[in-house]
């Protein structure tokens, strides 16, 4: 009896320790509750100082509730940047050159897993730096709408379709599918329409009309704000005189009351410095930091949120209340990723060193390297190269062994990093004589090496273009006289003579392959070489990948997400942001290369399987399907692209890209491709009534390989009244 006394009171004992210690957690480490609920217990729990400490990208630690010091940047363009060893993937502008989005999802998992990785090695040793977080401020998801942009390398290209679905594809990957906890955050940038100049990004107004707006400059936000990003950050410029970091109309008026968006907004960063310092539309620092508050900024990439919001309380232009609506939003997010859950509950926990530049995320690096590059010439099928054709092979040029032109801008740094020289002389067997030469530099014009040495070897390949030191964003792009951005479109003088210089005395073939981040003019060099390669930043494994493409044991099937301008004097000023004359939607002149564009190894017809059917209503979907035949006697890579030609109506895109579809096919076999076209998609925003519409009249598909193939067409008749 004494002992069950005794089991019954240890019993009770326990019960009464485990219900205070229930009674003491508190909710916001309660797995059990809602986010919501979460975030208000922890919001409830701060006093009003340590709000406002959490409002900058480095949040000051709360240790009387256990919360370590947070370091909110991290970039993840191309793979986790700045942050050690990371696997190096090709530059955005690449990646999208991929028109693949399976294979973009992919990548961004990857990203993604070695974040996850890199945080916990970094947390375990109680290390809370900046790159080494979960919420990255990629992708960029602005609009390529002038190559002479240096930034231009970041973005998807000049195409608002492809950039929202390739953008879509990044952020499913990054954020993962997990059903309760994210994997990273992942930022949609820069909120909105900026481009360029990067000499003037703190202080340009850009005006655009609505129209614009809507079509061009918002519509992969959109896309990508339906598709749950977590955050979106707001952009140094001014729109229509309105900064975009306190300015109703972006922030309030579209992104929280129109598209619902639910999650966090994050300055670029000293943007808020800008307002009132470079822009001076506001007086001082303190009344921007209400502004910003007010406007729907959640988190501030600088001090300025920590060090004047009290002021801004103490003089009334901020509410207590105000501020706590502010700061909900990131709280949501550290929840979503997990902050303050025991590590076992959290499925990434167990990703460590491993999981880190292994075979798989290199073999992936040079999967997409090699699906990047964009053949442009190839005079008599001069490629693939056969292994053993050519016995002495000369590799020259200045960008040949190169890092910077693997690597593009925002990366992240490899120890198993593969340049253009090494990947080659590893492709063929040491019985093949590889030389190699530098051979020019970016400036001399007479001086040159290698080019005896060309003229004694079978072929040569010569590397030219550009590294991110010549073309990027303002302050990293150092040696490009244009504050980042290109003043033309040629490839440097000196390259081109040394292309020339080669070719001199010469007979033998000679393969250019080009690096850089946005169209350049090719026409200087097409005629003295036999055949092009354009091959972008490719990452760390660009060099086995352009190896994988010269000797055939990959069909390019890279294509081109920019329009080749033959000059920029076709276009209009720069830093005019209205879209007439502008990328292929709008430009009707003679290009180089058209959007799209990309030779292959072999050819293909297109035959009609399913014809697309009549519209009926703004709810359809309008599906169609053909069937992509490889003519030739190589399996390749093939890109379908379905492009809408609209009504003859003032202030319409010549045409539009609204599918895409990338497919391998055997040699003489066929694949058939499915296409399904939102309705929707072809509506347009009409000014007067400040919405979208379906204007009736006559509608063209069009189906081919790029902007200005046609393959196949239909036309489809739009009706007055269809709703």
């Amino acid at each position: 009896m004494k002992k069950q006394i005794l089991a019954t009171g240890l019993l009770s004992v326990a019960l009464s320790y485990n219900s205070l210690n229930a009674q003491v957690t508190p909710v916001f480490r309660d797995g059990r509750a809602t986010i919501e609920q979460r975030a208000a217990n922890l919001l409830s729990q701060l006093t009003l100082e340590e709000k406002i400490a959490l409002l900058g990208y480095q949040s000051k630690p709360v240790e009387r509730l256990g919360i370590p010091a947070y370091n909110w940047w991290n970039e993840a363009l191309h793979g986790v940047a700045r942050a050690g060893q990371a696997t190096v993937f090709p530059q955005a502008i690449g990646m999208a050159a991929s028109f693949d989005n399976e294979l973009m999802k992919e990548v961004a998992d990857v990203i993604s897993t070695e974040a996850r990785a890199k945080y916990n090695l970094a947390v375990a040793k109680d290390r809370r730096l900046q790159y080494m977080g979960l919420t990255f401020w990629s992708p960029n998801i602005n609009i390529f709408r002038d190559p002479r942009w240096g930034r231009g390398q970041e973005t998807y290209g000049e195409d608002p379709f492809l950039t929202a679905s390739m953008g879509t594809a990044f952020v499913k990957g990054l954020q993962g599918s997990d059903p309760v906890y994210l994997k990273t955050s992942a930022c949609a940038k820069h909120f909105a329409v900026h481009s360029g100049p990067e000499a003037g990004r703190h202080t340009f107004n850009a005006i655009v009309s609505d129209k614009d707006m809507r079509e061009t400059y918002l519509y992969a936000f959109k896309r990508l704000v339906d598709s749950g990003v977590e955050s979106v950050m707001c952009a140094y410029n001014r729109v229509n005189d309105q900064p975009c970091c306190t300015g109703n109309t972006l922030l309030k008026d579209i992104l929280r009351n129109e598209w619902k968006f639910k999650g966090h907004v994050v300055t670029d960063c000293w943007a808020l410095e800008d307002i009132w310092l470079r822009h001076k539309v506001l007086p001082n620092s303190v009344v921007t930091a209400a502004e910003a508050i007010k406007a729907g900024v959640n988190l501030d990439c600088s001090n300025l949120l920590q060090d004047d919001v009290m002021k801004a309380i103490e003089q009334k232009l901020l509410t207590e209340k105000e501020i706590n609506d502010a700061l909900l939003p990131q709280l949501r997010t550290q929840l979503k990723l997990g902050f303050y859950d025991p590590k076992e509950k959290i499925p990434f926990s167990s990703f460590g060193a491993d999981s880190i530049s292994n075979a798989y995320h290199m073999a992936l690096a040079r999967k997409m390297a090699a699906g990047s590059i964009v053949l442009l010439k190839n005079d008599k099928n001069i490629l693939p190269l056969g292994k053993d054709q050519y016995p002495a092979i000369m590799v020259a040029g200045p960008v040949a062994a190169s890092l910077d032109a693997l690597l593009g801008n925002y990366h992240g740094v490899s120890a198993k990093a593969v340049n253009f020289v090494e990947g080659i002389t590893a492709a063929v067997d040491p019985g093949t004589r590889v030389e190699y030469d530098q051979g020019s530099d970016f400036t001399d014009t007479t001086n040159f090496g290698g080019t005896w040495a060309a003229g004694n070897a079978d072929i040569t390949i010569a590397f030219v273009g550009f590294t991110p030191v010549y073309e990027g964003e303002e302050g990293d792009a150092f040696l490009a006289p244009g504050k980042g951005d290109r003043k033309d479109i040629s490839l440097p003088a000196s390259h081109i003579a040394y292309i020339k210089a080669l070719r001199k005395n010469n007979k033998k073939p000679i393969v250019a392959v080009v690096t850089g981040g946005s169209a350049v003019d090719l026409t200087s060099i097409e005629p003295y070489v036999d055949a092009i390669l354009f091959a972008w930043y490719p990452g760390e494994q660009g060099g086995n990948a352009l190896a994988d493409v010269l000797f055939g044991k990959t069909s390019p099937g890279g294509r081109l997400p920019v329009t080749f301008y033959e000059s920029f004097s076709d276009l209009p000023d720069y830093a005019g942001y209205a879209m007439k004359g502008r990328t292929y939607r709008y430009f009707d002149g003679k290009v180089q290369y058209p959007f799209g564009y990309g030779l292959s190894y072999t050819s293909f017809s297109y035959e009609w399987k399913q014809q697309p059917a009549a519209i009926r209503s703004t709810k359809d979907t309008i599906s169609f399907s053909v069937s992509v035949i490889n003519t030739g006697k190589i399996n390749a890579d093939e890109v379908a692209q379905v492009y809408i030609s609209y009504p003859n109506l003032p202030d319409m895109p010549v045409k539009e890209l609204k599918a895409f579809k990338k497919i391998t096919v055997n040699a003489g076999g066929e694949q058939t491709v499915q296409f399904r076209v939102p309705v929707a998609e072809l509506q347009k925003w009409d000014t007067p009534t400040r919405n979208w519409k379906l204007y009736p009249g006559n509608y063209t598909i069009t189906i081919g390989s790029h902007a200005q193939d046609k393959k196949l067409s239909a036309s489809l008749n739009v009706k007055a009244g269809i709703k």
